[in-house]
């Protein structure tokens, strides 16, 4: 038998755990802000860059992409070079994407917080982004896939597995849910529209959690509890369960996020049922993870790596058994839009991603760097800080979710709300979000620890670049099954036979739930009242995407007794067709805006956009004073509506050509509105003549941007009647 000699590539794992510590921290410090900003709303009052609704998508991406998309790679280029006993195919290739990978982050890090967005939770990048993210997903498992296919070790390992339904997965995913547009450099429009938009979203936003956020590091843990405990897996067989029934299941269960809305009903019951079979895979994983430390209990009270292990796969254990539950329809009911669902996906990125993070980092340095952790009582130290700050920023928004859900929904005797003033609920809440503030400043004084004790050991290790290793030749075998050997075994060294398999088992909920929806327009039906936005009203929702409005109000009207007596005549599907993109929210921290058309004066808009406190006291909204300062650039509106016919939107060319005209007629119509209040005219002109005094030149506020928000606000729900519809 022939003994080959090769050499594993560590400086590639070494780059991406730097990367996920920086970016981690990055992240985090974004997050604490962004908490710190429900208890001081006027914290960065006059910073459009540091404005909520902007920060919003770029800590979730700092996380979800940054910190855990790098420690996925780390953990995957360490993991498959030993399980395939072979060096990565390409260093080229590994090295496109470490540095690929960094560009986007940085491309995202520039420009959400510019306001380039698309708006699409977990999908807020540009479409040029969208791009490269793309080919760099595809250069990762180019790489994978030839290692695999030049490896040492004739089967091929259950972490294995989990990468390549990973990597395929989510290149599906991303691609079919980015499917933009592009009207201009940094701007696009979603190819689908109102409902159909939101269940490719949702298939995408349910599935990035379940195969960026969970099946690698499934693949992760597969590999490293049992190298941390020395002990092999519990149990195979229930792995092979584990990852089929879990990669054909959970990619059924995106629509459970669209429970009441204006989704049609089957879409809706199919996310349920599978759903809730999801529990039985998902616990089997955790069953497997855990009880592969059978026998290593005592370890566990010593080791930092197993601790931070073992929260992990429970805090995985809890997230897996609340998703089901939160899919039961009347569950859903009373968590959706409340603070319940943030705690809910924090429990899985702080203990279920956040903490095996940091246990494969604690594990990895100090085997990269040939030396000892330099202070098992500061990993400690961190696994309890750490702990305690994650039960202090998910429980009090628990009892925040549960505050909110109930105070919504209370009647007086008379049939009229107990609490009809929606900030009498966010007056309420304030004490959980201050403690949710100090969990997540607990978290991030926990991961400082680590960057301290990671820095020491390697200033005290020594670098091993290229680590010498070896084993022996593949030898060739029949292709067909040997005598004996059982189809799963067959298929274990067969990579490309189970990479089909995988891809078909994830593209058959995808394609029975999203084609009818898509090509069967009685899924969608019309109303005749519902038109196309003016061209005013089009540029005002631009801004209104822009500023991430909808990370905290929702444009969709459940049909429940409180909700229509609050907001008005429930959502339906047929409002949405001219909406690229959807625009339902998925948290409310202000109220729904689905019918705020006519519901206030332009005065009133103009008001709480510039000072939120001056109409709302209370209001934890932040000001927006540059949209009423700042000129609204009209230069892309025709561009954009030519985009919009492309997509079905029945604009006529003369609708188009007089696009200029229309804005400014609609737009005087309003700045007249304006002049209604003696405070604002008085104002106004004192500004119009100071400005030709000093001979500088003055915005007229028919072509501000503010006059636009308005102009898209007052025509929200307004296109139908209740006698529309009878």
């Amino acid at each position: 038998m022939e003994i080959q000699q090769f050499y594993y590539d560590n400086k590639i794992v070494k780059k991406f755990i730097y990367a996920t510590i920086f970016w981690g921290v990055i992240g985090m410090v974004v997050g604490l802000l962004l908490a710190f900003l429900f208890i001081f709303p006027n914290l960065t009052d006059g910073i459009s860059w540091l404005s909520f609704g902007r920060l919003r998508p770029l800590h979730t991406n700092a996380v979800i992409f940054a910190f855990v998309g790098n420690a996925i790679f780390a953990g995957v280029y360490y993991s498959s070079q030993r399980l395939l006993k072979a060096r990565m195919a390409s260093d080229v290739l590994s090295n496109i994407n470490f540095w690929g990978w960094q560009l986007i982050i940085v491309a995202a890090a520039i420009s959400l917080p510019l306001g380039f967005t698309s708006s699409k939770e977990y999908a807020e990048l540009e479409w040029p982004i969208d791009i490269a993210i793309a080919v760099v997903w595809v250069v990762f498992g180019w790489n994978l896939i030839a290692t695999i296919l030049k490896r040492r070790q004739r089967h091929l390992y259950v972490a294995i597995w989990f990468y390549l339904a990973t990597f395929v997965t989510v290149a599906v995913l991303h691609i079919f849910n980015s499917l933009e547009l592009p009207v201009s450099a940094m701007k696009s429009y979603s190819v689908y529209a109102g409902v159909q938009d939101a269940l490719v979203q949702w298939w995408y936003g349910h599935n990035a959690v379940a195969f960026f956020l969970t099946t690698p590091f499934l693949g992760l843990m597969y590999y490293f509890v049992p190298k941390a405990a020395n002990r092999p897996v519990y149990s195979y067989k229930l792995s092979i369960v584990h990852f089929w029934s879990l990669i054909f299941i959970y990619i059924w269960a995106g629509p459970h996020h669209l429970l009441y809305t204006a989704l049609p009903e089957w879409a809706q019951n199919l996310g349920v049922a599978f759903s809730v079979m999801l529990l039985m895979p998902s616990w089997g994983g955790m069953i497997n993870g855990l009880l592969t430390l059978r026998g290593a209990w005592d370890k566990v009270r010593t080791d930092p790596v197993l601790k931070f292990f073992v929260v992990a796969i429970t805090g995985y254990g809890m997230a897996t058994f609340e998703g089901p539950l939160l899919s039961l329809k009347n569950v859903n009911a009373v968590g959706h839009y409340t603070d319940w669902i943030i705690a809910h996906v924090h429990v899985g990125a702080l203990a279920w991603n956040g903490f095996f993070a940091f246990g494969m980092i604690y594990w990895l340095v100090p085997r990269l760097f040939k030396t000892k952790l330099y202070s098992t009582k500061l990993a400690n130290l961190h696994f309890w800080i750490g702990t305690l700050g994650i039960l202090m920023y998910a429980l009090p928004l628990y009892v925040a979710g549960f505050l909110q859900a109930s105070m919504w929904s209370q009647f007086n005797p008379d049939g009229t709300l107990v609490y009809g003033n929606f900030l009498e609920t966010v007056t309420e809440i304030i004490p959980m979000y201050a403690m949710r503030a100090v969990g997540g400043t607990l978290y991030l004084v926990g991961t400082l620890v680590l960057v301290y004790n990671v820095f020491v050991t390697i200033k005290r290790g020594s670098v091993v670049s290229d680590e010498l290793a070896e084993a022996p030749a593949l030898e060739r075998v029949s292709k067909s099954r040997l005598a004996g050997e059982g189809f799963h075994t067959w298929l274990e060294r067969k990579p490309i036979q189970l990479t089909i398999l995988a891809t078909i088992a994830i593209l058959i909920g995808g394609i029975i739930q999203i084609v009818p929806t898509i090509m069967v327009k009685s899924n969608i039906p019309t109303i005749s009242s519902v038109k196309p936005y003016s061209p005013l009203e089009l540029e005002g929702r631009d801004i209104y995407i822009r500023e991430g409005c909808v990370g905290c109000h929702s444009q969709m009207i459940r049909p429940f007794r409180s909700e229509v007596e609050r907001y008005g005549e429930y959502s339906k599907a047929g409002e949405y067709v001219y909406d690229h993109p959807f625009l339902w929210g998925s948290k409310r921290t202000g109220p729904d805006l689905h019918r705020i058309g006519g519901k206030y004066s332009d005065n009133w808009h103009l008001n709480h956009m510039y000072d939120p406190q001056s109409t709302s006291s209370g209001s934890i909204m932040p000001a927006y004073q540059w949209i009423v300062r700042d000129e609204l650039d009209k230069s892309d509106t025709e561009s954009k509506m030519e985009a919009m016919v492309t997509l079905g939107v029945p604009y006529t060319d003369e609708e188009i050509a007089n696009a200029q005209e229309s804005m400014l007629e609609q737009g005087t119509a309003i700045e007249k509105n304006l002049y209604s209040d003696p405070d604002f005219a008085e104002n106004y002109e004192n500004d119009k003549k100071s400005a030709a005094e000093n001979g500088e030149d003055f915005i007229e506020m028919r072509n501000r941007e503010i006059v636009a928000v308005i102009a898209y606000l007052q025509r929200l729900g307004t296109d139908i009647k209740v006698s529309d519809l009878e």
